[in-house]
């Protein structure tokens, strides 16, 4: 097998998929996408970041429809002024002092290093449990609903979980190609996990328009690691996001984001059982004439072994042009100390290349998670890595053993509502 073959049971994982639906119907499906997606990535390129809502923190409650709306079609948000900013900038100026003394920790580049493979640091900590924070997470993970509109047993969307990431702090000048335009949460298990895969019955079956990203009932048995990866995400994240500790805007190592998930979702999930019958190079790739269905391969684009799992989706200008990805990938507008950016679990995003500022960009990675009861057990092992001070269930533990200076501790951790959401006992007053 070729280095980025994909396994040749693909090629009967493909044909099942698409066995629930007539190819006519579904390469009729494809064409009027591709015509939407048309006018929607004209939308995206003409208003660039305005596209991407933003709001602030004190107004989440008073949201009018069609700000919800905007926020549920784009997939993307910054919320203003989340934590005090002289917070956020005491929490960068502390973490600086954390790596300063532990010149040990792992990050990359490795002769520069940038983003770091930390996640118990005090400031990460205390941020991750701040109420705010907190509050947010709340908020976010209330976009998502059940179609039926019955509740689960052991869901309350209300009820903030952590899931401990890493951060960056970015130096200006140099050149970052570690983050292309990829999705997290899954790569070949969109597909290959039937749980996952009902997310999107809807795309699969022919009737894109009809798909609600926000729809909860598969998502929460969705197994979005099948084959063990090291940082690859076991949990359901609502929505991925950092708190920003500096200024940054567009051209400083920013976020960029493809912003409408329900288009975005409706290709990349279709893009496999389809191929252009031109060049890739030929303008006329736009075309939907110049597609067709073939399922006679175990190709998936974007998808790619690696370490025994998969990686991706990783879509490309080349392999997936409807996307428009040079013209389309939107900075995040400039963000302040203590503003939050979030990005829907199934939005494609990067981090731009070049940082022309002249000042450090630098983020802490805080997702939003509800509980269910897949988090709530991730939880409870993470409690107990925090503890212990050591990496996070899904992430690398070869570096287990390395002692740090100045871990938080679990004193740490305020508020009864932090606690719980760190899966700590809570404390009687």
């Amino acid at each position: 097998m070729e280095p980025n073959q994909l396994p040749s049971r693909f090629v009967e994982l493909k044909r099942e998929i698409i066995s629930m639906t007539s190819p006519g119907h579904l390469v009729s499906a494809w064409s009027d996408l591709l015509r939407e997606m048309a006018k929607r990535t004209d939308e995206i390129i003409l208003q660039g970041h305005d596209f991407i809502p933003q709001v602030n923190f004190n107004d989440l409650d008073a949201l009018s429809s069609d700000q919800i709306n905007a926020i549920r079609r784009t997939g993307s948000l910054v919320i203003r002024g989340v934590v005090d900013s002289t917070e956020a900038v005491k929490w960068k100026s502390d973490l600086v002092d954390f790596i300063n003394k532990n010149p040990h920790a792992p990050g990359f580049p490795e002769d520069d290093k940038q983003f770091f493979h930390l996640y118990w640091t005090p400031s990460q900590v205390r941020a991750r449990a701040h109420p705010n924070v907190l509050k947010v997470n709340a908020w976010l993970n209330n976009l998502y609903h059940f179609k039926s509109g019955k509740g689960v047993d052991g869901v309350d969307l209300s009820v903030p979980l952590v899931y401990a990431d890493r951060l960056r702090i970015r130096h200006p000048g140099v050149q970052w190609d570690a983050h292309p335009p990829h999705i997290d949460g899954g790569s070949i298990e969109r597909w290959e996990d039937g749980n996952f895969r009902r997310c999107f019955q809807d795309i699969l079956t022919g009737n894109w328009s009809a798909h609600d990203p926000y729809e909860l009932e598969y998502r929460l048995n969705a197994r979005s690691s099948l084959y063990g990866r090291p940082d690859q995400a076991t949990v359901f994240r609502t929505f991925q996001g950092w708190l920003a500790l500096s200024e940054t805007a567009p051209t400083q190592g920013t976020l960029r984001v493809f912003p409408d998930v329900t288009i975005s979702n409706a290709y990349l999930m279709l893009r496999p059982f389809f191929r252009p019958m031109v060049p890739l190079d030929d303008p006329a790739i736009l075309d939907p004439r110049n597609w067709e269905l073939d399922t006679s391969t175990p190709d998936f684009p974007g998808i790619i072994p690696l370490n025994g799992g998969f990686l991706g989706p990783r879509p490309t200008p080349e392999l997936h042009p409807h996307l428009k990805l040079n013209e389309t990938m939107t900075s995040v507008p400039k963000v302040y100390p203590g503003d939050m950016v979030f990005w829907h679990c199934d939005v494609v995003h990067s981090v731009e290349r070049e940082h022309t500022g002249t000042n450090d960009s630098a983020v802490m990675y805080i997702p939003a998670m509800p509980e269910t009861p897949q988090n709530l057990a991730y939880v409870q092992r993470q409690a107990e890595a925090f503890l212990a001070g050591v990496n996070p269930p899904d992430f690398d533990r070869s570096t287990e053993g390395v002692a740090y200076v100045g871990l938080a501790v679990e004193s740490d951790v305020k508020g009864s509502a932090g606690r719980l959401a760190m899966g700590l006992p809570i404390r009687a007053a």
